[in-house]
């Protein structure tokens, strides 16, 4: 099997990660997940799968967005993240404190705990606490 590989040319392009659509992360899921996977395999695991050639659109965005690239094997493109899953998740969490809470890290904390308090399990709760006790250290 011939094995090509095409080096996206916005591989370099800054460390924050492009803001992705709902269907550029879903399609991102199915990647992390899988680790590479063709067109047909992506397009197999979406929700509410849109035609074959949407999710081919969406892999070029994507590559040229620097999240994914692909290499040929015979016929067929395999695609893979190139970001790594922590540092997408990283970037989109600092994206969504900025856009939805000012900045606040203790208004997403709030927000998490105001209404879904009840939906907490004791282990989670033990967990937030373990965490803010880690940062109180930390930050002394």
């Amino acid at each position: 099997m011939s094995q090509r590989c095409y080096k996206n040319n916005m591989a370099t392009r800054a460390t924050t990660p492009a803001l992705l659509t709902r269907r550029e992360r879903q399609i991102m899921d199915v990647l992390y997940r899988l680790g590479r996977a063709t067109a047909g395999e992506i397009l197999e695991a979406l929700p509410a799968p849109p035609s074959y050639s949407t999710v081919r659109t969406q892999l070029r965005v994507l590559e040229t967005k620097g999240h994914v690239r692909h290499e040929e094997h015979g016929l067929r493109y395999v695609y893979m993240p190139t970001v790594p899953r922590h540092s997408a998740r990283k970037s989109a969490l600092r994206h969504l404190v900025q856009t939805f809470f000012d900045g606040s890290h203790a208004n997403v904390v709030a927000a998490l705990l105001g209404g879904e308090a009840a939906r907490l399990s004791n282990e989670e709760l033990e967990r937030i606490e373990e965490l803010v006790r880690s940062a109180r250290k930390e930050s002394r």
